[in-house]
């Protein structure tokens, strides 16, 4: 384990690290089956893998899934979560934070590109940070929602509102990219 919270230099395409936000609470089986094909093929891409450091739910199926792929996984954990999240101690690099800001940083730092799947509140505030980061300018990194169930339809349907009521204009709005298909995500994602 490593308390550490430097970024790591980027040098290589090998290098590429998608950042998975996704549950650590849900057991539903499709779920659990999304986050080991999304792990798998950021394994089968030579892509690295940073999740929240949990090996727990689809945040552990996810890394599972991505390590027997051949990937290189980073998880980020805050110290409150150690044992609630059962920290991922297979994890390449299991990197331990005092905060979920400081959590927070270190994911968005060592990302090149952010891919959320089925979650919770917590999720949705991964989510919405990263989104609004690039809305703002403070990152050009891809955001992509892979929703192949309509799990975030609701919102979705929202937001489209507060666009049409004029609360968040198109910029906003498109800057995230939003599928039900697997393999238009990963284009997304793509470098």
């Amino acid at each position: 384990m490593s308390s550490n919270a430097e970024p790591a230099p980027k040098s290589t395409a090998e290098s590429y690290a998608v950042c998975v936000y996704c549950s650590a609470s849900v057991t539903d089986p499709a779920a659990l089956e999304l986050a080991r094909a999304v792990g798998a093929e950021i394994g089968r891409r030579g892509w690295q893998l940073v999740s929240g450091g949990g090996h727990v739910s689809m945040m552990g199926a996810v890394a599972t899934a991505a390590r027997d792929a051949g990937a290189r996984t980073i998880g980020v954990i805050p110290k409150r979560l150690v044992h609630k999240e059962m920290a991922d101690v297979e994890s390449d690099e299991l990197i331990v934070t005092d905060t979920m800001r400081e959590r927070k940083q270190v994911m968005d730092e060592r990302a090149d590109a952010f891919l959320t799947l089925p979650g919770g509140i917590g999720t949705l505030e991964e989510l919405f940070e990263t989104w609004t980061g690039g809305y703002l300018g403070m990152h050009d990194k891809p955001v992509v929602v892979l929703d192949p169930d309509g799990h975030y339809g609701g919102l979705f349907t929202w937001l489209e509102e507060l666009r049409a009521r004029g609360f968040a204009g198109d910029e906003a709005i498109n800057r995230v990219t939003v599928t039900a298909d697997f393999d238009l995500a990963f284009t997304a994602l793509e470098p």
